[in-house]
């Protein structure tokens, strides 16, 4: 395996925990001067500055600012300059292909949320442990902050990066490390090959037969989340008791996020431990939750039907699961490959015919040409594996 990513909870102390706030600020204003010049520059003159340009003048900046920019990591705020450059070439290369622009944006106090320093032992260092006892990461002007060890981080470790989670008294920190030379712990053979198709009403069905039912997360913290925010639209801008009602919303999407991402991890482990080869659809989920409202000259159909199907497939966390699917595939020695799900739940295992009217409702498949009939997301899981088992190969 080449590469992965550990996401570790930071337990740091008042001081150390103001200090990384204080570290987020700078960076924010770090990219937002940076993005400022940028636009100036296209404005006034019609030119552009490259990322070398401005990361030649953090010398200047840092010694004219020792206690703000000067503070800290010299790599990180180039990790930052590198950032808002990658922004920009997103946004170019939008705009050559005929795509709607997206201009990038002046980073607000709860949009930035995340530090990199680019090479562990460039200033910043894992497992520090100054005390001899408690596993630290050092950062170039927080300090040694104790880790949260609940597993061992594996492999080389490349990059660490500090997020937030949450504001104010609500926020979480976490450490994000990259490690590569990742060891291959592979698994016994068990023998067995599965099909897997992905839906909302069960969040997964195999080919043979087994079901997964859909948790809905979001759905069912639904009703918290509309008090929730309802209570944060009658709060005055600007004041404490509106900052307290919008850390409690984010703390509401944070449970939410936290455990559908527990739920694919523990879902896509079972499937990884009991079967060799894992076939699943090749979904693209930006296409398939796109709005359907259409324009004003052309407004679109059952709009509202497809909102909910939007929200349901989005809460589901398809693409999310599948990634994390492929990951644990690959760190275990196992198969997983996609296929192009076009009518797999329209063809018929048996016969092989395919008509739109095989499936005649959401669970119900039945063959217009043979007559043969089953539950149709298993039907879907059965096409799937023969697609893959197809594309494999050949000894």
């Amino acid at each position: 395996m080449d590469e992965a990513f550990f996401q570790i909870r930071l337990n740091p102390t008042c001081g150390q925990s103001a200090r990384l706030q204080a570290c987020l600020t700078d960076h924010r204003m770090l990219y937002n001067a940076a993005l400022q010049e940028r636009r100036d520059a296209w404005s006034r003159a019609r030119l552009s500055i490259s990322y070398e340009s401005q990361s030649g003048q953090l010398k200047e900046i840092r010694s004219g600012d020792l206690d703000g920019q000067g503070r800290w990591s010299f790599s990180s705020q180039q990790a930052t300059l590198r950032r808002l450059n990658k922004v920009f070439n997103a946004f170019f290369s939008r705009v050559r292909k005929g795509h709607r622009g997206g201009c990038p944006r002046f980073k607000g106090v709860g949009w930035f949320h995340s530090v990199e320093w680019p090479k562990n032992g460039d200033g910043c260092k894992w497992d520090s442990r100054p005390d001899g006892e408690h596993l630290r990461v050092y950062l170039p002007g927080v300090g040694h902050v104790k880790v949260r060890a609940h597993r061992n981080v594996q492999g080389r470790v490349k990059t660490i990066s500090v997020k937030r989670e949450g504001v104010g008294r609500r926020a979480k920190w976490f450490v994000i490390v990259s490690c590569d030379d990742m060891p291959v712990q592979a698994l016994p053979a068990a023998g067995v090959v599965i099909g897997v198709d992905m839906g909302v009403a069960s969040f997964l069905t195999t080919s043979d037969g087994a079901q997964v039912l859909n948790p809905r997360f979001l759905a069912n913290a639904a009703e918290n989340l509309a008090a929730a925010q309802q209570v944060l639209a009658r709060k005055k801008h600007g004041s404490n008791n509106r900052r307290r009602a919008r850390a409690r919303v984010a703390a509401i999407h944070s449970k939410v996020r936290r455990q559908r991402n527990d739920f694919h991890h523990k879902t896509a482990l079972a499937l990884v431990r009991d079967h060799d080869l894992i076939v699943v659809e090749h979904l693209s989920v930006g296409s398939m939750t796109r709005s359907a409202s259409g324009t004003l000259d052309e407004p679109g159909t059952n709009v509202s039907q497809k909102s909910g199907l939007n929200r349901s497939i989005l809460d589901a966390g398809w693409s999310s699961f599948i990634a994390i699917l492929f990951a644990k595939a690959e760190s275990t020695g196992r198969t997983a490959i996609a296929v192009n799900p076009t009518n797999t739940s329209r063809t018929c295992p048996n016969c092989g015919h395919v008509a739109a009217a095989n499936r005649q409702s959401q669970a119900e498949f039945c063959c217009q040409e043979c007559g043969h009939a089953g539950h149709a997301d298993m039907v879907a899981a059965i096409n799937i594996l023969r697609r893959g088992l197809a594309s494999l190969p050949k000894p």
